[in-house]
């Protein structure tokens, strides 16, 4: 009788012991729930990209963008055009047909007009001239050498003249790719420099009356 009653007790623990018992049971506040919610993000108005005065060219442009799925893939698009350092790059949905074009007639007018040297410093020796990227060097006088240097990035001309003039420092409008102009004398020659506003390499071209700088 007595092992009978223990086979029914064995029986009756087996039949409500838990499958694993080193695991605490979960109850329904133990179990993560998830949710389908997802962070509300502003529509995409316009961004602005700004690349540093050494960009000449753009070759590409990278997109990374996340999935509906919350993985993150790129798609690279192959641009290769000349770019103007100066003006920022877009970027944007907000397409209108319109405005671009608007946009496209008063940039063509602007490159219609014929654009001039402008005098912006002389002596009674040399003169200088600026038209966008190039600078116009007058002078009779023999260019001994000339070379680049930086912070402040600049372009240094030595020309042969024997003169007690001082100095001459004349800053340009805003929005020049030259930005100064200075000279100064030494012992059988004077230095000019020109100060630029930004990275650029240059070439140097003899003309009639004088030299063409011009900016790369």
């Amino acid at each position: 009788m007595i092992r009978v009653l223990l086979f029914l007790s064995l029986f009756f623990l087996m039949l409500h012991a838990r499958e694993n018992p080193f695991f605490p049971v979960q109850s329904g506040e133990d179990i993560p729930l998830t949710s389908n919610q997802t962070t509300k993000l502003p529509m995409l108005k316009r961004a602005t990209v700004t690349l540093p005065s050494t960009a000449r060219t753009i070759e590409s442009v990278t997109v990374t963008y996340k999935n509906l799925d919350g993985s993150i893939a790129h798609k690279k698009v192959t641009i290769q055009n000349a770019i103007d350092w100066h003006l920022p790059i877009f970027i944007s949905q907000n397409y209108n047909e319109s405005d671009t074009t608007q946009f496209i007639e008063k940039q063509s007018k602007k490159s219609s007009k014929k654009i001039k040297y402008k005098k912006v410093a002389s002596l009674k020796f040399i003169a200088f001239y600026v038209k966008k990227n190039k600078l116009k060097i007058l002078t009779k006088d023999k260019i001994l050498r000339n070379f680049l240097l930086v912070k402040p990035h600049r372009i240094v001309c030595d020309f042969k003249r024997d003169t007690d003039i001082g100095s001459l420092i004349k800053s340009l409008k805003e929005g020049s790719l030259f930005t100064k102009i200075r000279l100064g004398t030494h012992k059988g020659y004077y230095r000019v420099v020109i100060e630029l506003d930004g990275y650029y390499s240059y070439k140097l071209d003899y003309i009639r009356g004088g030299y063409i700088i011009t900016l790369l």
